[in-house]
């Protein structure tokens, strides 16, 4: 028998007649794993980590040495979660001398953390005299140590006991990001980790991976039936869920369970394992893409782990909860939602991540970002989320509950005077036409078009449906997306806009550039023309999908006409090989870029139509970083400079004959599109969830009388940093509802 499984089986041994003494488990690990040293660090109140027990260190240093969380190499095992594997761990910039121990002989040191139900307990170390890096078995041996460790101080009462104050009872304000627009009140319900494994070592390693089996089977069987019956949109969410299925059905990381079983663990224990190993691994990656994935990684760990128990989630939630979490797979959304939830909070999610699609297509209302929530929240505590204002207010004051309340009730009657407004036509109260069309990424999405009235899609998000594959598509793969998206229209303007992809949409695979500033790299346009084989088959498969419809394509981050140029020619040189030909072919440009302004004569006689995109266009005007929540509420698009900006533009392309839309998110706010709609701008696309409520204003507006106090406003503010108190006030008072 190899010394790891020895280990193991004295421990199993030992466990099975009590709790076993810090200082023999110590002695043991030690003479199994032929080690000098073997050190017990167990962590007490105040994030002080104090030496428990020791086979080499001096036996009076027990109790006496201290290390904060985050000092010394042992504090910063703790404070990261990462174990460190050090060779000559004395000239490792962390490391703390505590003479007392008498550690100076000792040159490599192996430390790991002892973590349970995602908190840190303690950390467990080995030294060697001589320089050595620890091999991968000896690695993995003592991580399943500290696994049994973890149980051992658990039982101990270690990691209990967190003092709660007054703290507890005081309001306590989040900002995050809007992921998915709305409002919800009620109480919190938190989503931690997957409790650990009752039971560490496998007594039948025959037996651990037939459960195995079985509970593979059952998660795949429980994913398919929650696909099928829980999200609308028959079978159009398959795009969506593909990647999570590719990560629940993955060999690699099966096989490595199954190793894990073999080496002595129990099925529950190396779930743990390897789910824990791979969420270290993920967080390390800088590609905030692949990031994301780790919250479908954690989501398959836990049902996993469910199915091994013979456990679903079948308790009720309190009704209009909202649920707090730091990350939130695709499927593990799906089973809240049907249990009841009102509104969501995602601390590690962004609006390119699967929760944040599914959530799109629920109508969920949610948040990402919030940090700290997750910690700050108590059991049953109430709270209130407001994902339009990015705004998670944890045991409101009564006063602000209560309105947020009234605003609920009010958006109910609204949704019911909306129900009426969908099938009349988009017009202000004067008569002038607005053409309101929606922002969509998903065949799932497609269903909007109906239950809006939307006069087509102004803007197709081409790279999420990628996004949520994991991959670009094969030209059939891409066609058949593109061809369902027309047929949904039925005749309907669709605007497909090409490959958006970089910054913080990256593909798993793709390598992630260190870049200072991702958002103005190497992204987008700039990527299809350094790699034009990509843009071509998206192209081909669009010409394809068209099939003698009419067909508009439109290209993001354009900075110079002669890069509109190249895409362009790009996109004719597949038109010329196409048959049947698109009855029109309408090809026109984002303006999201600055550089565009001052090229305007060139560029208006070569776009059929330009589509501005206000999110990037904003934080390049100010130099403001849009992804940096401090920065998100700082510029306004309502300020001086960019109304100024928007008019010039609206002008000088209605004075070239050139059709201009706004496609970003000012669209979809009330205010936002009538001030967009009198600065000339009458074709607006947004989220569906905006629609509604922006024909409800444009149609109780005169647009030529807002024009006016528009222009008077103007002229009067132009050195204040937003005109959106003036022109809200405006509004209000003559009954318009913003």
């Amino acid at each position: 028998m190899s010394a790891p499984r020895r280990l193991l089986a004295r421990l199993r041994h030992l466990m099975a007649h009590g709790a076993v003494p810090l200082a023999e488990l110590a002695r043991l690990v030690a003479a199994e794993l032929v080690t000098e040293v073997c050190s017990v660090y167990v962590l007490r109140p105040g994030d002080i980590l104090e030496l428990a027990a020791t086979e080499g260190l001096r036996p009076d240093a027990v109790g006496r040495t201290r290390l904060r969380v985050g000092e010394g190499i042992i504090g910063l095992v703790a404070a990261t979660g990462q174990a460190l594997n050090l060779p000559d761990a004395q000239n490792h910039p962390a490391f703390a001398y505590r003479p007392e121990t008498g550690e100076e002989p000792y040159a490599s040191l192996l430390a790991v953390p002892v973590r349970r139900a995602g908190g840190t307990l303690g950390v467990l170390a080995v030294q060697n005299r001589a320089p050595r890096r620890y091999d991968a078995d000896e690695v993995e041996v003592l991580e399943t140590v500290a696994m049994l460790l973890a149980e051992l101080l658990a039982a101990a009462g270690a990691g209990d006991g967190a003092e709660q104050g007054f703290s507890a009872t005081v309001p306590r304000r989040f900002g995050g990001t809007m992921l998915v627009g709305g409002i919800a009140v009620g109480p919190v319900v938190r989503l931690g980790r997957p409790p650990a494994p009752r039971r560490v070592l496998a007594e039948d390693t025959a037996k651990e991976l037939a459960r195995l089996a079985e509970a593979t089977a059952s998660m795949q069987h429980g994913l398919d039936k929650l696909i099928s019956d829980r999200l609308p949109g028959g079978d159009a969410p398959r795009e969506v869920l593909d990647a999570y299925r590719l990560v629940a059905t993955d060999a690699g990381w099966l096989r490595r369970v199954q190793e894990a079983i073999r080496g002595g663990l129990s099925a529950e224990a190396a779930v743990h394992r390897v789910g824990n190993d791979l969420r270290d691994r993920m967080r390390r990656i800088a590609d905030p893409y692949l990031r994301e994935r780790l919250a479908d990684i954690e989501d398959m760990v836990a049902r996993l782990l469910r199915a091994l128990d013979g456990e679903a989630l079948v308790a009720a939630v309190p009704a209009g909860a909202i649920l707090l979490a730091r990350r939130l797979g695709p499927a593990e959304l799906l089973d809240w939602h049907a249990r009841g939830i009102a509104g969501v909070v995602i601390e590690d999610a962004s609006g390119a991540g699967h929760a944040a699609i599914i959530a799109r297509a629920l109508g969920l209302p949610a948040l990402g970002g919030a940090r700290g929530a997750l910690e700050a929240a108590e059991a049953e505590d109430e709270a209130l989320l407001d994902a339009d204002e990015g705004l998670l207010v944890l045991r409101p004051e009564q006063e602000l509950k209560a309105a947020y309340q009234r605003e609920l009730e009010a958006r109910c009657e609204r949704q019911a005077r909306w129900a009426v407004l969908r099938d009349r036509p988009s017009r202000t109260a004067d008569g002038t036409a607005v053409t309101l069309m929606l922002n969509v990424g998903l065949p799932l999405e497609l269903a909007q078009l109906e239950a809006t009235g939307a006069a087509g899609i102004g803007l197709f998000r081409t790279e999420i449906a990628m996004l949520a594959r994991g991959e670009v598509g094969d030209v059939p793969e891409q066609q058949a997306v593109y061809a369902r998206v027309l047929d949904a229209a039925a005749g309907r303007p669709v605007v497909f806009r090409t490959l958006d992809l970089g910054s913080d949409k990256m593909l798993p695979g793709a390598p992630a550039a260190v870049e200072e500033n991702p958002a103005m790299g190497w992204r987008s346009l700039r990527v299809a023309l350094d790699r034009p084989a990509v843009m071509r088959r998206q192209v081909r498969a669009l010409l394809l999908a068209a099939d003698g419809r009419d067909l508009t394509v439109m290209f993001p981050m354009v900075a110079t006409v002669a890069e509109f140029r190249a895409a362009r020619a790009l996109l004719l040189a597949e038109a010329a090989r196409v048959r049947p030909a698109p009855g029109r072919l309408s090809i026109g440009t984002m303006l999201e870029v600055p550089a565009l302004l001052w090229q305007l004569d060139e560029l208006l006689r070569e776009v059929h139509f330009v589509s501005i995109g206000t999110n990037d266009l904003m934080q390049f005007v100010f130099a403001a970083d849009r992804g940096t929540p401090g920065m998100a509420a700082r510029y306004d698009v309502l300020s001086p400079a960019m109304l100024n900006l928007l008019a010039m533009f609206s002008a000088r392309a209605t004075l070239a004959g050139v059709p201009v839309s706004v496609c970003g998110e000012a669209a979809g706010k009330p205010l936002e599109a009538m001030t967009l709609a009198a600065l000339g701008m009458t074709t607006l696309s947004m989220a569906a969830g905006g629609l509604l409520a922006v024909k409800e204003v444009l149609a109780a507006i005169d647009l030529p009388a807002f024009r006016a106090v528009l222009a008077s406003i103007r002229r009067t503010g132009g050195g204040e940093s937003s005109l959106r108190e003036p022109i809200a006030g405006w509004a209000r008072e003559h009954g318009l509802p913003i």
